[in-house]
C-alpha cells in the first residue's frame, strides 16, 4: 500500500500539521518574510533613522545636519554643509524619510497594513539605493555597486538590496501571514 492509494482524508491525517503549515505559502512565506525582515533589517533602518534625529523631544522636526548630508549629499556640499541654506522641500523630504524609516519597518513587524508598508519600503529602498549610487558616488565603485551573476554575493547595492526587495515583495504579494495585526483587524471588521 502506498500513500497515493489512500483516500485524501487519510493522506491528510498522515501529514503532520507542521508539514502542512510549511507547504502552505499563505502561512509559511509571509511569516518567514516578516521574521527575516525583523531579524536582518529592522534595527538597521531604526538605527539609520535615529542618526537623522536632531536634539530633544522633537528631534524629528529638527533633523541633524547628517540627515541632510545622507539624503541630499550634493545639495549639502553645494550649500557648504549648512542645512539653513536648503529649502522647505529639503526639510520635508528629510522629515518624511526619517519618519518612514521608523514607521514602515514597525508596521511590517507588527503585521499592520503590511502590504502597503512593504510597498512603501520597496520605494524607500529604491530611493536609498539611487542616493547611494548617484548622490554618494557609489556607482563609480565596483565593490559598492556589486554585480549580479558573479561569484561574489556581497555587493552592497545590487546584491543586498535585491534580497531586501525580495523579502518585501513577498509581503506585498502574500500579506503578513496568520500572526499579524492585519489578520485581527480583518476579523474584527469582517464581524460587523
Amino acid at each position: 500500500m502506498t500513500a497515493e492509494s489512500l483516500s485524501p482524508a487519510a493522506q491528510g491525517r498522515l501529514r503532520p500539521l507542521a508539514l502542512r503549515a510549511l507547504e502552505s505559502d499563505e502561512v509559511f512565506l509571509p511569516s518567514l518574510a516578516r521574521f527575516t525582515f525583523a531579524a536582518v533589517l529592522l534595527i538597521h533602518f531604526w538605527h539609520a533613522a535615529a542618526t537623522k534625529l536632531g536634539p530633544g523631544l522633537f528631534g524629528l522636526f529638527q533633523p541633524a545636519m547628517g540627515a541632510y548630508a545622507q539624503i541630499f549629499p550634493r545639495a549639502m556640499e553645494a550649500a557648504g554643509y549648512d542645512p539653513g541654506q536648503l529649502g522647505l522641500w529639503h526639510w520635508a523630504v528629510v522629515v518624511s524619510g526619517t519618519a518612514a524609516e521608523f514607521v514602515l519597518p514597525g508596521l511590517i513587524v507588527l503585521g499592520l497594513f503590511t502590504r502597503l508598508a512593504a510597498l512603501g519600503m520597496i520605494g524607500f529602498v529604491a530611493l536609498q539605493s539611487l542616493t547611494d549610487l548617484y548622490g554618494h558616488g557609489g556607482v563609480a565603485h565596483a565593490e559598492t555597486l556589486g554585480a549580479w551573476f558573479d561569484r561574489l554575493p556581497d555587493g552592497a547595492i545590487l546584491d543586498q538590496r535585491l534580497l531586501w526587495v525580495f523579502v518585501l515583495a513577498t509581503l506585498v504579494a502574500k500579506g503578513a501571514g496568520p500572526l499579524a495585526l492585519d489578520r485581527l483587524l480583518a476579523a474584527r471588521l469582517g464581524g460587523r
